[in-house]
């Protein structure tokens, strides 16, 4: 009787599919694709849009920041795919597969390319936030980077729980109104009377906290008309959620009507308020809380719950 056959040993010249190749394949087209869709499609619709210079510059930051992380998200999933058809366990197989250790071309490749990311990111992140004066953000006191130009002065006056804006270049007077001209940079001193706040003016893409005795300096220019929503970002007390209004920014001629005609109507109530200064301490003003109440804005003055009706407690 014959011996049974041996098992035919593959031959020696023929080698398995190249699954990196595989997988690159894949990947690439993949990658480009949502690359494209993501800069020119979805890109220019990010958030905080394109109101401002800085709003621009945030978004463009999103954008940049997108399409490196595409990629990487893609090969991730792209791969976990790849592994799970191909090397699943097929029918009653329960051994594991055979371990493969010291690629070298794996682990150069991989430590090359997350050191080339990591380091574009942080160069990357450290430019958009110095070079374009802070990108919105509160630079504190003393900032370093100025935009070029005389900008349009507003000091944000938080407390609970609403924002008024003094506007010193326009003899001091102070509204509940935020009202900016586009095309020209804007200073923000933002400070508070009372408690902790955040000044957020989303669509401007600026975001500054409001620290009682801080001026905390944040720039933008305005690049077209429309209205901007102010929030409080910076829990502040019972009534935070409440603490939002809205500003707009419009042409230069119509900022200038508005301007004169408030400094006009304002004279009055602007001659019962300290002197412009970049800080407030509401105990030594006396009568502030009256003030707010008398011209209707709707705070404590720095009072906290102030001598008004208002807030109502639940």
């Amino acid at each position: 009787m014959a011996a049974a056959a041996e098992p035919t040993a593959p031959s020696a010249g023929r080698a398995g599919p190249n699954h990196g190749l595989r997988i690159f394949l894949l990947w690439l087209p993949a990658a480009l694709a949502a690359d494209l869709v993501i800069w020119f499609i979805w890109g220019p619709h990010l958030p905080p849009g394109a109101m401002s210079n800085s709003a621009a510059s945030q978004q463009f930051d999103l954008q940049v920041l997108a399409v490196m992380a595409a990629p990487v998200m893609l090969g991730v999933l792209i791969y976990a795919a790849y592994a799970m058809i191909t090397w699943r366990a097929r029918g009653d197989e329960e051994e594991d597969g055979p371990p493969i250790e010291g690629n070298t071309k794996v682990q150069l490749s991989w430590i090359t390319i997350s050191t080339v990311l990591v380091l574009f990111l942080a160069a990357f992140g450290t430019y958009e936030l110095v070079v374009p004066a802070g990108a919105g953000a509160g630079e504190g006191p003393s900032p370093i980077w100025k935009p070029d130009g005389k900008p349009l002065v507003v000091q944000v006056i938080a407390q609970q729980w609403l924002f008024t804006y003094r506007y010193p270049q326009y003899g001091g007077m102070e509204t509940a109104q935020l009202e900016l001209p586009v095309g020209q940079p804007v200073q923000f001193n933002v400070t508070s009377l009372d408690v902790i706040h955040s000044f957020w003016a989303y669509q401007l893409g600026v975001k500054a906290d409001a620290n009682p005795q801080v001026n905390n300096v944040a720039y933008t220019t305005p690049g077209h008309t429309g209205q901007v929503t102010v929030r409080c970002a910076e829990l502040c007390g019972l009534w935070h959620g409440a603490m939002f209004d809205y500003g707009q920014v419009v042409s230069v001629a119509a900022f200038q009507a508005w301007a004169n005609h408030t400094e006009v109507a304002m004279t009055k109530i602007t001659k019962t308020l300290p002197p412009y200064a970049l800080t407030y301490t509401p105990n030594e003003i006396k009568g502030l809380a009256n003030f707010f109440y008398q011209a209707g804005l709707p705070g404590a003055g720095g009072g906290y719950y102030g001598n008004q009706y208002y807030p109502n407690e639940p």
